[in-house]
Parts: structure tokens; C-alpha cells; sequence
């Protein structure tokens, strides 16, 4: 009995361990997408091992799953394009930026659950380009990569893309969308119950196959090769490099043929996440984290440079603020360096009595402006002398009425 109940807790404890990985399902409208998501998640339900799952397409009807977080429960998809007076792509855009502003709050419930699944999966809108070339896109994807491993699977219509013209816009679009995410791709060639996928796979591993088809079926009225032929065998040299380093499997979502080669394919891209995407990403993140302290560092030293602060000690400070001393402070400043050779606090009858001369000498110099005091300027200095050598010797004095 206890060796059926470690058996049963083993895997528990390992998965606790493993991140569970993302997938986020990327395709042109009726390339069969959805239903590829169903055959994904029908097919996780017999393993015993449920995904979890997030739709973000808001204009999406009918869903054959059940979704854990759905876009369609935050944001009413025709009352933005009502509101704001949009049409269909610019409402389900409009719609996504809505809900990219909570997206963290999405981040925290798929963390909370990514010890208790080994599979998310991530349903994009139809429109392809509203998502894979929108900020609020890149802001998800990134978001979602820098947190757990994160797999890109591009979902193509196999039937349609037998058209060599039509395979080479599907490769070009899969080749902008991986340089722009730099995750782990896979390239998955739906529907090949109807259309077996090996076309693709001779195409990508041989391009002088891609360029006999593509001669076969773009000639003109005169049997020559136009430009779109021309241009279609260049951009096929250009990304041979391109087809070697992807992978692709061919499923039909509705018999589940191909299934067990997608999630092998799966698990080869969570290493490629592991030993090529997450090293980089926590380089990139070393290098913010020492920018941004470098910039703070260099506002601190602009605030205090500023600020005038200065290294000297606080006791040569002046003790009345940061106005200017006048002569007779300087003079008891200078007097109390030679004598002792530090300067000492100031008593309180001497502070006082500094005080009083220092108002006084301001009335006098307001009467003089009013032409209410009539002396001369020698009898000023005197008075004024008078008040400082008074002061000197801590007296009390008064100035005559």
C-alpha cells in the first residue's frame, strides 16, 4: 500500500518542479485553428493530464471547449465597436488592447495554476495580423514568455498551401512571426486528412522540388515563367536557412492523427526555450536591472549637484541659515579659529544681542529710505560700530531715539 501511495506522489512532486508549457496557437482565418484546439484539448483530457486554457479572440461565436479565462468575459466585443464607432478588425484590436491593461492580473491566475497543470493553451484571434503586429500582442507574448517556457505553433492550411505561391506567402508570414517573438516555432500542417503534408516537407528540404512546381504551375499564355515566378524561386533560396532550423509536423484536428509527433515536437521546442530563449532573457533582464541603476545613480549625483551639497564638516556651517555671514560674524568666526582652533557654539546673550543690533540696523536703514532719521552717514557707521563692539562684549544696547 505504501509503495502504490510513493508511486502516485512522484509524479506529483515532478511536476510540481517543471514549469508547464505554453502554447500559443497562432493562424490565418480557416486554417482551423479552433478546432485544433479542441483536438488538443480532447486529447490532454484522455492523457489525465486537462490544460489550461485562454481564449483571446473576443469576436469568436461558438467555442467547443471550455475556456478557463475568456476575453468574451471582460470585454463585449460589438459594444466597443459600437461605442467607439469601429468596424470588425479595429473593434476586436480595440478589444484586446482593453485587455491587455489587465493582463497582469491574467498572469497571476495561469501562475497560480502552473503547478497543477503541465499544458496552457493560448487561442489568438482569426485575424492574424490584429495579434502577431499589435502591441498589445507583443505585450502578451512577452509577458507570457519571461514568466514560463512558451512554444509558437503556427497552424497552416495544408489543402490551400498545395498552391506553391500560397506555400511561399504562409512560409514568409511563419518566418516574420518567428523573428519577431524569437520563441521556439512550429510549423503545423492542419487538414492533411484531406492533403497529405509530405508536398511541404520536400519543398522545404529541396528547393530545386519547390522550383520545378513552381514552373509547372506559373507559366504565362507564352509558357515562359512571370515575375511572380522569378521572385517566388529567389525568396525560396532565402529561406533555406530558415527550413533548417524548423520544425514541422503535419495533424488532421479532426481524426487526431499526428497528435503524439505535435507533442514531441513540443517538448524538443521547451528545450530549445530552456537552453537558447531563457538565457537570453535573463541577460536582457541583468542589463535593464544595471541600467536602471546606473540611471539612478546618475540623477542622485545631478539632484546633489544641484542641491550645492558640500563635504564640509557641520560645525563650520553657519548656525543662522544659508544666508550670507556678515563682518562682525566673520570676525568672531575668525577670532574663535585662532584662539582655540575650532569654532564653538555661540551662547544665547551673544546670539540674542546679534539679533536685536542686526533689527536695528534694519529700522535705521528703513528710516533713512523714509527720511524719518536724519543723520549722516559717518554717525551710521558710528552707531553701527557702536552696536557691534557692544554686542562684542555681550551688553545689552539700545539704540538713541
Amino acid at each position: 500500500m505504501s509503495a502504490q501511495q510513493s508511486t502516485q506522489t512522484a509524479p506529483a512532486e515532478g511536476s510540481s518542479e517543471k514549469k508547464p508549457v505554453v502554447i500559443l496557437c497562432i493562424g490565418m482565418a480557416g486554417s482551423g485553428k479552433t478546432t485544433f484546439m479542441q483536438r488538443l484539448n480532447s486529447h490532454l483530457h484522455s492523457k489525465n493530464t486537462p490544460p489550461y486554457i485562454l481564449n483571446l479572440d473576443p469576436a469568436v461565436s461558438h467555442m467547443p471547449y471550455q475556456a478557463n479565462i475568456d476575453i468574451r468575459d471582460t470585454v463585449d466585443y460589438k459594444e466597443v465597436m459600437k461605442q467607439y464607432n469601429l468596424g470588425p478588425n479595429g473593434g476586436i484590436l480595440t478589444a484586446l488592447n482593453l485587455f491587455t491593461t489587465k493582463f497582469d492580473q491574467v498572469l497571476g491566475f495561469v501562475e497560480k495554476r502552473a503547478n497543477t497543470v503541465d499544458h496552457i493553451l493560448v487561442d489568438t484571434p482569426g485575424q492574424i495580423e490584429i495579434f502577431t503586429w499589435s502591441a498589445s500582442g507583443a505585450i502578451i507574448t512577452d509577458a507570457i514568455a519571461s514568466s514560463l517556457p512558451t512554444v509558437v505553433a503556427y497552424i497552416i492550411d495544408t489543402p490551400r498551401t498545395a498552391s506553391p505561391v500560397t506555400f511561399m506567402s504562409n512560409m514568409l508570414y511563419a518566418c516574420s512571426i518567428l523573428y519577431k517573438t524569437k520563441l521556439p516555432f512550429i510549423l503545423v500542417f492542419n487538414k492533411t486528412d484531406v492533403q497529405p503534408h509530405d508536398f511541404a516537407l520536400e519543398w522545404m528540404a529541396d528547393f530545386e522540388k519547390y522550383q520545378e512546381a513552381l514552373n509547372d504551375k506559373a507559366r504565362d499564355e507564352h509558357g515562359e515563367g512571370s515575375y511572380v515566378n522569378s521572385l517566388m524561386g529567389s525568396m525560396c533560396l532565402v529561406l533555406e536557412e530558415f527550413y533548417n532550423n524548423l520544425r514541422a509536423v503535419g495533424v488532421s484536428a479532426m481524426t487526431g492523427e499526428g497528435m503524439r509527433d505535435f507533442f514531441n515536437a513540443v517538448e524538443e521546442a521547451r528545450q530549445e526555450y530552456e537552453t537558447d530563449y531563457k538565457p537570453e532573457l535573463d541577460r536582457l533582464a541583468a542589463e535593464r536591472a544595471a541600467q536602471s541603476e546606473a540611471d539612478k545613480k546618475t540623477q542622485l549625483e545631478r539632484l546633489m549637484k544641484d542641491m550645492n551639497v558640500s563635504d564640509k564638516p557641520a560645525s563650520t556651517s553657519n548656525p543662522f541659515g544659508p544666508f550670507p555671514r556678515s563682518d562682525r560674524e566673520d570676525a568672531y568666526y575668525d577670532e574663535d579659529v585662532k584662539e582655540g582652533g575650532e569654532v564653538e557654539d555661540w551662547d544665547e546673550e551673544e546670539q540674542e544681542a546679534i539679533r536685536r543690533q542686526m533689527e536695528e540696523e534694519e529700522e535705521d536703514a528703513d528710516a533713512m529710505e523714509l527720511g524719518k532719521l536724519d543723520v549722516d552717514e559717518p554717525e551710521i557707521g558710528g552707531l553701527a560700530g557702536g552696536a557691534r563692539e557692544g554686542a562684542d562684549r555681550g551688553v545689552s544696547w539700545d539704540a538713541p531715539q
